[in-house]
């Protein structure tokens, strides 16, 4: 269920029906009692009196995925704050002065700890109002309502909505072993079609152009260098497998490498002479 408007919900005010004037002449009181000497207890009263005013705020910013308890306690601490601020020169009530306080603290909290990429402060405050629009306006239009239905209803043009509905999209990060959600796909996580650098490839295009090179080699050279490259022997167990000394296995090498050396490079002059 959406949380309600902001103009639809209101403070009660000091005199007003549901709060008696002995009720605000005790709330008065026990402000003055607080403040002159800022007594543990009195704040603790304080708060018991005003809890239901934070928790009425608190709901009406209440999410499926942010825990109430969570939001009740940054209101909590946002009353505790307009307690301890609270001047009764000002001849105002409480509760009109509690409720810019507590709200900024819920702000605040959406804006600092709940979003998993920072976004700019107005952007952030434009898309909470842009979200909570949504929800409203598909309960009034039983339908999804359209980008100059929420401008309208946020009082925004339509370039701002459609950046705001965007960075909703940095609330919450999905998480990389989240599953993909198809039942033909079953066990496949969002990680999976994440692309990575694949060193196969570059493998494969080295074998191709070593396979080419080694032609230019007699099938002794080759498996000599197979022997040494490949199975890493020494040139002495070359020699005993082949029958040669290690001296004319050491010539082997040394001979094929040079000529795979030239052919490589006459490949590369062949191909600065075609590019040209």
């Amino acid at each position: 269920m959406s949380a309600p408007r902001h103009a639809a919900v209101r403070p009660p005010e000091h005199g007003e029906s549901d709060r008696s004037p002995s009720r605000a002449q005790e709330d008065r009181a026990l402000f003055e009692r607080y403040l002159d000497r800022r007594d543990p207890v009195d704040r603790e009263a304080l708060v018991e009196r005003f809890l239901p005013l934070a928790r009425q705020l608190a709901r009406r910013y209440q999410r499926p995925e942010e825990p109430f308890d969570d939001l009740l306690q940054v209101a909590s601490l946002g009353l505790v704050k307009a307690i301890d601020r609270f001047d009764l020169e000002r001849e105002v009530a409480f509760s009109s002065y509690a409720v810019p306080t507590i709200l900024g603290e819920i702000k605040r909290y959406f804006r600092d700890r709940t979003w998993s990429v920072r976004v700019p402060r107005d952007l952030q405050e434009l898309a909470l109002k842009v979200d909570r629009a949504v929800a409203q306006l598909n309960l009034d239009l039983r339908r999804a309502p359209t980008v100059a239905e929420l401008a309208r209803a946020v009082e925004s043009s339509e370039e701002e909505v459609l950046e705001a509905l965007e960075a909703s999209g940095a609330y919450r990060a999905t998480s990389l072993e989240s599953p993909r959600g198809s039942d033909d796909e079953a066990g496949d996580t969002l990680g999976d079609t994440v692309g990575t650098d694949e060193q196969g490839f570059a493998r494969a295009e080295d074998r191709a152009t070593l396979a080419q090179l080694l032609r230019a080699v007699t099938p002794r050279e080759r498996e000599v260098l197979r022997l040494r490259f490949e199975e890493d022997l020494t040139q002495a167990e070359i020699g005993d497998r082949i029958g040669v000394s290690q001296m004319q296995v050491s010539r082997i090498i040394r001979q094929s490498l040079t000529r795979l050396r030239t052919v490589a490079r006459a490949g590369v002059d062949e191909d600065d002479d075609d590019f040209e």
